[in-house]
């Protein structure tokens, strides 16, 4: 029943993931549908950081019951909401997709109305020949297999572990913290998109993760070439603790993962996500954006249980700076 429950879970999440960006893309007004777009990523960060809560209080069994509250609020909400003016309009429902906008727009002002080709077109792998098909393709895909590159799953899924490894008291509470930054950073991202441009956020978010995790790697190639007995406790204050070397490297660890996380947040956490529900051609978006979906959930997989049998075998030094690697070509990518 226990898998039988995780497996109906991911597929809700693989197809939550698939539409959220595409419903919110074709619904939201032009002025701010970058600031609308980045909202689904602050809200995946939201409910992590609010499982960490939850998870300090609360055992498995009862933090699997809190977990259907936010799926049956979305279901009752999603009554109320109509289709999206653009697949009405591919549904050749031009009446309903005209309301469909005044609901949501409360005028037409602002609205183009895709071409008549594009209507009627649907995928064919002959269409992948075409420029205007194959670019958009090629750079979702990139984006979403960088992502997941970057280890960005592995550091929150194993979060607690990496922190027992670096010998905090309190490990639970460190990924409290990670969470928080990461909520405060995705929502400055949000507030920034529109003006600051999506290149110029992931070239940045890229090099920010290139320096932490280097930092990070370093930390645990030091600490395994000795022996690192600190135990750091967060709420204890630093000058409190005994003046050592290990317990500024211990610093160090927690200070690093800060700002991998407030660096993939700004830029590399829901980047990819808008520019997918913005790059493809309406007629190829529904193929499009589920290989793209695919393709991010699959290396988060390969990443995740890779990340963990480094984990095992060779401590956490190597896989830290494989990140480093995948990190660089993310940023390379962005200058290119």
């Amino acid at each position: 029943m226990l898998l039988g429950g995780r497996l109906l879970t991911g597929l809700a999440c693989g197809v939550a993931s698939l539409v959220a960006p595409i419903y919110i893309s074709e619904i939201s007004y032009p002025a701010v549908r970058g600031l609308l777009g980045s909202c689904v990523q602050l809200m995946v960060v939201i409910g992590i950081l609010l499982a960490y809560l939850a998870g300090r209080v609360l055992e498995w069994r009862w933090l699997a019951v809190l977990g259907c509250v936010p799926p049956s609020f979305m279901l009752l909400l999603m009554c109320c909401m109509p289709e999206t003016p653009r697949f009405l309009l591919t549904q050749h429902k031009r009446q309903e997709a005209m309301a469909a906008l005044q609901f949501l727009w409360g005028s037409e002002q602002g609205w183009e109305e895709p071409s008549v080709e594009s209507e009627h077109q649907v995928f064919q792998l002959a269409l992948l020949r075409h420029p205007g098909i194959y670019k958009p393709f090629l750079i979702g895909i990139s984006l979403m297999a960088f992502q997941q590159l970057s280890g960005i799953n592995a550091v929150m899924f194993y979060a607690e572990t990496i922190f027992e490894e670096a010998k905090f008291k309190d490990s639970s509470l460190a990924s409290v913290v990670m969470g928080t930054i990461q909520v405060l950073f995705t929502a400055v991202a949000a507030l920034i998109m529109d003006r600051a441009g999506r290149r110029l956020l992931l070239a940045l978010s890229g090099m920010v993760m290139v320096f932490s995790t280097s930092a990070f790697g370093t930390y645990f190639k030091l600490t395994q070439d000795g022996s690192n007995s600190s135990h750091v406790d967060l709420l204890v204050p630093v000058s409190a603790e005994p003046v050592d070397t290990n317990v500024g490297l211990a610093w160090l660890a927690v200070g690093s993962m800060c700002l991998f996380i407030a660096g993939f947040a700004i830029g590399w956490g829901p980047i990819p996500w808008l520019l997918m529900s913005e790059i493809f051609p309406l007629h190829v978006k529904g193929v499009a954006t589920g290989v793209c979906v695919l393709t991010n959930w699959l290396m988060a997989f390969l990443v995740t249980k890779e990340f963990n049998n480094l984990m095992v075998s060779a401590g956490l030094g190597l896989p830290f700076m494989q990140f480093v690697a995948k990190d660089s070509e993310s940023v390379a990518s962005c200058a290119g």
